[in-house]
């Protein structure tokens, strides 16, 4: 992965998850809660869920900080007291295990996903995702791609890998959204506030407001990998442990329901 640039958003992310997440802040208190997950954006449905399941056996119950992975690792670099990172690509679990931020020896890959291209639920675009298609003719006079941001948020690498690909970022590269997170992206187009946009399959499966216009291969990008781990100054007692129940049968019922495909695999990041 290249040079990180620093954003001052991740700084004010930071402020606002420690004001939002404080009685999480120190080893006593955690003691008496359950884990603090910090977990990208496309895995809300299924990680409320999970969590939910997870309490209902008598356990404490989790606290979920949902972002989008780039800031989540920034967050964690600065200090936020997560106990389990929870990524949507394997680079952002690299960089954080290249920081010592995370206990190797729990990294697991956890998930698959695809990306998509989605519409509008009215929308009456059609568009063929394959090389050569017309993107830039299919957004219409003034229309613009909703992407998570393409240099930092996964959901936006993948999407910009695909259309390197297929032959099309070059008639839209002046026409993209780029929204802080691939949650972000799919409200512009569920608001019609964009003409299309590419999010993952599990966010549209989600989403009402959307419909898929075609689906990317999975040639066309690098694999969609969601690694987990705990971090390395984890307090919470039962952070191994809710990584294990995320591996388990009752959470893989509820990722299948979300379209999620369970790996559940040794890491293969760095």
């Amino acid at each position: 992965m290249g040079p990180i640039t620093w954003r001052p958003g991740w700084v004010l992310a930071l402020a606002l998850t420690l004001a939002q997440i404080g009685p999480f802040a120190t080893a006593g208190s955690a003691q008496s809660a359950g884990p603090l997950v910090f977990a990208a954006a496309s895995l809300k449905n299924a990680l409320d869920d999970i969590a939910a399941a997870w309490t209902r056996e008598g356990k404490p119950a989790p606290s979920i900080s949902f972002a989008a992975s780039n800031t989540l690792a920034k967050q964690i670099e600065l200090g936020a007291p997560a106990d389990i990172f929870f990524s949507a690509d394997l680079d952002w679990m690299d960089y954080a295990q290249g920081k010592n931020l995370v206990r190797p020896d729990t990294r697991v890959d956890l998930l698959g996903n695809r990306i998509v291209l989605v519409a509008p639920k009215d929308s009456t675009v059609t568009l063929a995702v394959a090389p050569g298609m017309n993107l830039a003719a299919a957004l219409g006079q003034g229309g613009r791609l909703a992407m998570g941001n393409v240099d930092a948020v996964p959901a936006g690498r993948y999407g910009k890998a695909a259309l390197d690909k297929l032959g099309a970022w070059d008639g839209v590269r002046d026409r993209i959204a780029q929204g802080e997170s691939v949650r972000a992206a799919l409200l512009l187009v569920s608001r019609g506030e964009a003409p299309l946009g590419i999010v993952y399959a599990t966010d549209a499966q989600a989403e009402p407001g959307v419909k898929i216009i075609g689906t990317f291969s999975e040639g066309s990008h690098p694999p969609i990998v969601y690694p987990v781990a705990v971090t390395k100054d984890a307090t919470s007692p039962d952070a191994a442990a809710f990584v294990t129940y995320l591996r388990g049968p009752a959470a893989k019922a509820a990722f299948e329901r979300q379209g999620f495909t369970v790996l559940n695999r040794p890491a293969t990041g760095s």
